[in-house]
């Protein structure tokens, strides 16, 4: 086997898998290959997050070099392990719900399912908020400790080390990620990570029979819906029962709460991304802001489909949105990214038409009773 093959190809990630006797001395972010004379030239740096073509985001993320090395001149081991590693960064913009899966968790589910938990993470960039919030799913994930290497003063030693997360799309889960574990198996894995009820809307072991619910997602800023307590009023005069709420820090309580309804509704945003929780066959309604359109497709409904969700979406128009009236929105488009998202996503609220949206929640209701 090479002691280094690595996947460059990806516009999203660089992949490194090192074998061998492998040494990584996380305070200084060196990864030590022991080889032969010949290889002592031979170095690559990487910086193991799956958003390698954002340079805001890539910013925050800490460089590791890794570089062959002549077995009597690199650092001895203080600590042997038996079994593989992987390295991740937690940088980025992880803080954000929507980020954390698409940039770390799902694609860390990919590379680690080979290893059926018999594998170490090692995580540079370590948040330990990130880690407490997530840890029922990194404890599914690995039965050891997580490492945080910056501040890893011993030489660590592995025969087999992967630096890196492959990621080919930005979707909450790529399929092509996935390989022989598909995204049902994900959704599949959380729901045994979080003990959830309902598998499916037709096979649920502890539901009672009832009205369908449907759960609203408000919004503390950006994006709000406005007239939201209308849009709960027409849904419960056609039958739902409804609840209002705000995404909470408490995953544990956000997914038991998600997996009982049967709609989930919600302006685009982080807050959907809680639809992997879930079951089969719920409805996802997608309220998409003016000019969205692209961005709201790839985030929210190509998981959704592939999750074996039923989606929906309402478009609002113009006079629906908060931007009505700004006579600058063409040329803020032609900007560039960032005056782009400053205006359309950090400074857009919408109001809808409850005539219009009537008829997405009738489909909904209709979906929910096939």
């Amino acid at each position: 086997m090479k002691p280094i093959t690595y996947n460059l190809s990806s516009s999203w990630s660089d992949v490194y898998d090192l074998n061998g006797d492998v040494r990584i001395h996380g305070i200084s972010s060196t990864i030590f290959i022991a080889s032969s004379q010949e290889d002592n030239s031979r170095s690559w740096t990487a910086k193991p997050y799956a958003r390698k073509g954002d340079a805001l985001a890539m910013e925050r993320i800490k460089q590791l070099t890794i570089k062959h090395q002549a077995i009597d001149t690199i650092p001895p081991c203080d600590q042997k392990f038996t079994i593989p590693a992987i390295v991740f960064s937690n940088g980025g913009y992880v803080g954000n719900h929507y980020h954390a899966f698409t940039d770390v968790l799902s694609r860390l589910f990919s590379t680690s399912q080979r290893f059926n938990q018999t594998v170490v993470f090692l995580v540079t960039d370590k948040s330990p908020d990130w880690t407490s919030k997530y840890k029922r799913i990194l404890d599914k994930l690995s039965k050891y400790d997580v490492y945080d290497i910056d501040k890893e003063s011993k030489v660590l030693c592995f025969s087999r080390v992967i630096v890196g997360l492959e990621a080919h799309k930005d979707v909450i889960v790529d399929p092509w990620d996935i390989g022989h574990h598909s995204i049902r198996n994900f959704s599949e894995f959380l729901r045994s990570v979080y003990s959830l009820g309902r598998e499916s809307l037709n096979r649920c072991r502890t539901c009672k029979t009832g009205p369908p619910r449907m759960l609203i997602i408000c919004r503390r800023k950006s994006r709000r819906l406005m007239n939201k307590h209308a849009v709960a009023n027409i849904a419960r005069t056609l039958g739902f029962e409804v609840v209002l709420r705000q995404m909470v820090w408490n995953v544990s309580l956000v997914a038991q709460l998600v997996n009982s309804f049967d709609v989930m509704i919600g302006v685009h945003g982080a807050g959907l991304t809680n639809m992997v929780f879930l079951p089969e066959n719920a409805v996802v309604v997608q309220i998409v802001p003016l000019g969205l359109d692209y961005i709201a497709r790839t985030c929210f409904q190509m998981p959704a489909e592939n999750m074996k969700l039923r989606y929906l979406d309402y478009k609002v128009t113009l006079n629906e949105s908060s931007l009505f009236g700004n006579n600058s929105l063409d040329k803020t488009a032609k900007k560039g990214f960032d005056d782009f998202r400053s205006v359309y996503l950090d400074h857009q609220d919408v109001n809808i038409d409850l005539g219009r949206f009537k008829r997405t929640l009738l489909r909904a209701l209709e979906l929910v009773r096939t």
